[in-house]
C-alpha cells in the first residue's frame, strides 16, 4: 500500500474532521433520518431522501479519511532544511506580474490552494523541488509558461 505524505498540521486537520464526522455529523443525520421516517410514506418523502443522501456522503468521507490516515506517512517538517522539499514554506515572486505568493508544499490529501497549501504533485511544486533561494523556475501552465523567482525557503 502506497504511503501518503502528510505534515503534522495536515494530520491534525484530517483527524479533527474525522472526529467531527463520527461524533457529531453521523449521529445528527441518523436522528434526521429517524424523524423523516416518522412522516410516513418514504417514496414521496423529500426530507428522508435528502437525509439518506447526506448520510451516504458522510459515510463515504469517513471511509476516505480513515484510508488516508491509515496510510499516512507523517513528516516532521521542523527537522528539515536546505533546498525545497516536502513541507517547505516557499515565498515566490511572479516574474511577469511582480506579485509575491507564499505556499507550503504538502501532501495531496491536505492541499488547499486558497490556504496556500500546494499539492506536491502539482506542476509548480514539482518544478520547485530541489531548488534553492534565488533560483528561477519556469512552469508550464494551461495559460502558458510562468516564471517565478524563489525569494525565501523556510521549514517548520
Amino acid at each position: 500500500m502506497e504511503k501518503l505524505p502528510l505534515t503534522r498540521a495536515g494530520q491534525k486537520m484530517l483527524d479533527a474532521e474525522l472526529r467531527q464526522l463520527k461524533s457529531q455529523d453521523r449521529p445528527a443525520i441518523i436522528r434526521a433520518i429517524a424523524e423523516a421516517r416518522e412522516h410516513g410514506d418514504l417514496s414521496e418523502n423529500a426530507e428522508y431522501h435528502a437525509a439518506r443522501e447526506k448520510q451516504s456522503f458522510i459515510e463515504g468521507r469517513i471511509k476516505e479519511l480513515e484510508g488516508i490516515l491509515s496510510r499516512a506517512d507523517v513528516i516532521d517538517t521542523s527537522k528539515l532544511s536546505g533546498s525545497i522539499k516536502f513541507g517547505a514554506h516557499v515565498k515566490l515572486l511572479d516574474e511577469d506580474t511582480e506579485e509575491e505568493r507564499s505556499y507550503q508544499i504538502v501532501g495531496e490529501a491536505e492541499a488547499d490552494l486558497e490556504k496556500g497549501l500546494l499539492n506536491i504533485k502539482a506542476p509548480l511544486a514539482r518544478a520547485l523541488i530541489g531548488k534553492d533561494e534565488g533560483d528561477s523556475v519556469d512552469v508550464r501552465t494551461p495559460g502558458g509558461t510562468k516564471s517565478y523567482e524563489i525569494l525565501e525557503i523556510k521549514f517548520g
